[in-house]
């Protein structure tokens, strides 16, 4: 029986790049970056508190290389917060490319993109 989502796996182009995104944009946390010193390496990231499922950033091309089989598109990824005004402000501030806030039947949400044009959606979850 599944009872938690670990991690979702994020292929992206420049991890460097996609690292400060999550980290200096978004306010995330490196939890752990590994390296096997032969190309392979993976950066965990995380909000910074209440964190069950982390983010694991992959190289793209080399995992392309590895497993052509692989689906690697941008996973449609939802994320909670509760203060999305303040939210929404602070991205909007540092220059993120942010989408109008919507009332939905759910509650209000909007999108954002990150350094590599990827869009993520946040919902205001009290």
């Amino acid at each position: 029986m599944i009872n938690m989502l670990g991690q979702i796996m994020l292929y992206v182009n420049n991890q460097d790049e996609a690292v400060k995104f999550w980290t200096e944009k978004v306010g995330f946390k490196v939890i752990s970056e590994e390296d096997n010193g032969q190309g392979m390496r993976w950066i965990e990231i995380a909000p910074t508190i209440g964190v069950e499922t982390s983010i694991v950033l992959h190289n793209k091309e080399l995992i392309s290389k590895m497993q052509p089989e692989l689906n690697l598109g941008t996973p449609s990824l939802m994320f909670f917060s509760k203060d999305l005004d303040q939210l929404y402000t602070d991205l909007s501030n540092k220059n993120v490319t942010v989408g109008e806030m919507v009332t939905m039947p759910s509650g209000r949400v909007f999108n954002f993109a990150d350094s590599e044009n990827n869009y993520f959606a946040v919902m205001e979850r009290k």
